[in-house]
């Protein structure tokens, strides 16, 4: 989960980071930052048919996840805290089938964090404080932060589950203890 080059979310300095919010915000873009690795270094083990399998009717396949996680963050996270126009059309999130392949997936949804990595350090008290509606929900901006974060967080786990579930014994994990601290 933290291979060695991940340097993981620190104390903030108050000299450089004086504020609640920066430390807020800070926090937020590491982790999704983190998560985003993982799934990439899920992707990575995947072909695009394996990436658009389902497991069965009713059930969403990584490909859903991953434009799922991209529609979800840019609403909460981008059009949320920023104002800037929801485009979002969660169904189709769900319907697709196929038709874009997992770099392609990966792409956007790298994009769309590096953009939300880009404004949160942007992102003040005030806005964290105000309320707003997004996705029909009247929300604080730091609750859809939270909201997104969390939300981008357990769909990586679920993809980490579904590739492990496809891959068998083939699957490579991200991280592996090496010392006795780290659980080895």
């Amino acid at each position: 989960m933290y291979p060695e080059e991940l340097t993981l979310p620190h104390a903030v300095d108050p000299s450089t980071e004086p504020s609640l919010a920066a430390a807020v915000t800070h926090a937020a873009s590491a982790e999704l930052a983190d998560a985003l690795a993982t799934i990439e270094h899920c992707i990575a083990q995947l072909s695009d048919e394996q990436v658009w399998h389902r497991q069965g009717e009713g059930l969403n396949s990584i490909g859903n996840l991953l434009l799922h996680l991209t529609g979800n963050l840019r609403q909460w996270a981008i059009a949320g805290l920023t104002g800037a126009a929801d485009e979002r059309r969660r169904l189709e999130e769900f319907r697709a089938q196929g038709g874009i392949s997992r770099d392609e997936l990966v792409q956007s949804l790298r994009t769309c964090v590096a953009e939300a990595r880009q404004i949160l350090p942007s992102v003040r008290s005030e806005e964290l404080l105000r309320v707003r509606t997004v996705q029909g929900f009247a929300v604080s901006g730091i609750a859809a932060l939270w909201h997104t974060v969390a939300h981008f967080r357990g769909h990586t786990q679920e993809i980490i589950g579904m590739t492990r579930l496809l891959l068998g014994k083939a699957y490579r994990f991200q991280w592996v203890p090496k010392t006795a601290e780290q659980g080895a």
